[in-house]
């Protein structure tokens, strides 16, 4: 009994302690994690993950792994997909069998693989890494296009790739070629089949008892819970590993649908995420043994290397044939492809049930080592090669000029409105839904969801966005977003609105100014003064400044109470005025700011 307690806390301890010494040394989480599961278990012997958890091991793996792909699957938002939805077919079938294809014909001439191993093996290497994916994109910052081609393909290719394999190692059982054949084709239309309607059914199930009021508030995350993972096994009873698929449906689905807030079941799925990630992958690298490693050749070198430099370029260049994505756009594709825990997860369940067979199967016990060499080779390479190759390719922003507003008030909303027409991307963040549904309605890019939860980061899609302005009434939490978001875009980056209006009386802010942003467009220009201007009729305009209308004309014709916000240049720079940068516009810009119309008798499109 006390085996089995000091075995279960040191691997949730161990797994956690690893993702928060990546966290202080700025390094993929996924490298810690293997680290500490291989000293923890074949270097040290501390930790032997079959016999503390028997034949639980595989079932605990399965139904973790349906989580974490729920989870990815709720990043995905279908209306992504009006721009780059070709380019993620593509690469989700051309460039899915190339890379299948590829990977099992270097597997069989560089592993000493079987036929059939090297085909189960290749279909396993379709799938990338969205939990690896997702920090690498944040720490990249790519266009928004090829960002979400990668996001979209880590997520998608995942449940694809594990059916696939699953539907290879179902022939491999079969035994003969015939038999083998028939069973993987009409396994891939029955799962596809299966997958698509059993998330479509778990998310309008989970939708239908949230929009009645059946779950109250503190059920949500529990209830959520059962009804994904019911899907995910109910899927697998039908058709073997068809569940990947439905979790990752059934995210889409709910992140899509615009009937009820998944508030609750997005934020609760974020911590069970990292808690997942951590224990699998202490749990799968404290069962691999030192020796599989001692039996690494040179074709295992090469077999990794034909996977960076050939398999991923060819994938891609098939892939992107005939899609809009230019040429920099598709060699940045082929520089990110990591492999993950989905990856690690399936190959551990295939190497189980092989080696659980009568006599075993030659080479099945080399699949476990091999593939967490490739997660360590392909994490490695690109975590370090991506950025650099990102920025000389010119697909990532070196000075992004999108703005991200935390909060999402009307006044904020009329201030996107002006920055969209000035083709100036913004981003809104408000936990109100009542503001976040009119943003969206009003056609504005809106998340919604607490600015402060720990990997919202991961959530927002922050392509283009370089300064944030933190614009809601409370300043505590204008504060906290700006030290949450001040790693990722520097001090200067980061603004917030005054505490209150200056004046006899009124309250001056508590906290402390080494832990406030930059005070937005002036002091005393406050939440509340912005909110009653704009309530008693003022409106936030754009003014283009000239030679013959600069900006002491503009003073001129809406007087001292103009509220001057930000300047917006030809090449699209924004310049945002603070209280120690007091607005200087020049003629060639365009004058965002709050002006009172009963001012003048004359409109600004005169101008």
């Amino acid at each position: 009994m006390e085996h089995l307690l000091v075995g279960l806390t040191a691997v949730v301890a161990l797994g956690i302690a690893a993702q928060w010494l990546s966290w202080r040394l700025h390094l993929p989480s996924i490298l810690l994690l293997l680290l500490v599961g291989l000293t923890a278990g074949a270097l040290t012997g501390f930790l032997d993950p079959d016999e503390l958890l028997g034949n639980l091991l595989a079932p605990v793996v399965s139904l973790s792994v349906a989580i974490i792909l729920f989870e990815g699957g709720m990043s995905l938002d279908i209306a992504e997909l009006r721009d780059i939805g070709k380019v993620v077919r593509n690469l989700a079938t051309v460039g899915a069998l190339v890379t299948w294809a590829g990977s099992a014909a270097f597997a069989y001439w560089l592993l000493d693989f079987d036929l059939a191993l090297s085909v189960l093996f290749g279909a396993l290497l379709i799938v990338t890494g969205p939990t690896v994916i997702g920090p690498l994109l944040r720490h990249i910052r790519p266009d928004a296009r090829v960002g979400s081609a990668v996001k979209w393909e880590g997520i998608v290719n995942d449940p694809t790739g594990a059916i696939l394999a699953v539907l290879v190692f179902e022939a491999i059982v079969a035994g003969e070629p015939g038999s083998g054949l028939s069973v993987a084709a009409t396994g891939v239309l029955k799962a596809a089949g299966t997958g698509a309607l059993f998330g479509l059914v778990g998310a309008l199930a989970l939708v239908a008892l949230l929009k009645r009021h059946w779950v109250p508030d503190f059920l949500q995350n529990p209830v959520a819970l059962a009804v994904v993972l019911s899907a995910f096994t109910a899927s697998n009873l039908v058709q073997s590993e068809s569940g990947l698929l439905t979790v990752t449906v059934m995210g889409s689905a709910l992140a899509s649908q615009r009937v009820v807030t998944v508030q609750h079941i997005i934020e609760f799925k974020e911590n069970l995420r990292v808690l997942l990630i951590s224990v699998l992958f202490i749990l799968l690298a404290a069962r691999v043994e030192l020796s599989a490693f001692q039996g690494t050749t040179v074709g295992t070198i090469l077999f990794i290397l034909a996977l960076i430099l050939l398999v991923r370029p060819a994938s891609v260049a098939l892939a992107s044939l005939g899609t809009s994505l230019n040429w920099r756009e598709r060699v940045f594709l082929g520089f990110m492809a990591p492999r993950g825990i989905v990856a690690a997860a399936v190959s551990s369940i295939f190497a189980f049930d092989l080696a659980a067979r009568p006599g075993g199967y030659e080479g099945a016990d080399r699949l476990i080592p091999i593939t967490f060499l490739v997660i360590i080779a392909t994490v490695g390479f690109y975590g370090l090669s991506a950025g650099p190759v990102a920025r000389r390719l010119g697909v990532a922003s070196p000075n992004p000029q999108g703005l991200l507003l935390v909060g999402a008030a009307p006044w904020v909303r009329s201030l996107a409105h002006v920055l969209k027409k000035l083709r100036v991307n913004s981003l809104l963040v408000d936990s109100n839904w009542a503001n976040v549904a009119a943003a969206r309605q009003d056609g504005l890019r809106a998340y919604y969801g607490d600015i402060l939860v720990e990997h919202i980061m991961e959530e927002l899609n922050l392509n283009g966005i370089g300064s944030m302005l933190a614009v809601t009434p409370n300043d505590e939490v204008n504060a906290l977003a700006g030290l949450h978001f001040g790693d990722l875009f520097g001090r200067s980056g980061v603004y917030q609105l005054s505490a209150s209006a200056s004046g006899a009386g009124t309250r001056k802010s508590k906290i402390p100014k080494h832990l406030r942003g930059r005070v937005l467009f002036g002091d005393g220009v406050s939440h509340s003064t912005i909110s009653q201007r704009v309530g008693a009729g003022a409106e936030i305009k754009a003014t283009g400044l000239t030679a013959e209308f600069d900006y002491n004309d503009f003073r001129a014709l809406y007087g001292d109470g103009a509220i001057p916000l930000l300047t917006v240049n030809d090449a699209g720079e924004v310049q945002i005025f603070t209280a120690e940068r007091p607005p200087t516009p020049k003629a060639g810009q365009t004058l965002v700011s709050l002006v009172d119309l009963e001012e003048t008798d004359q409109g600004e499109s005169d101008h």
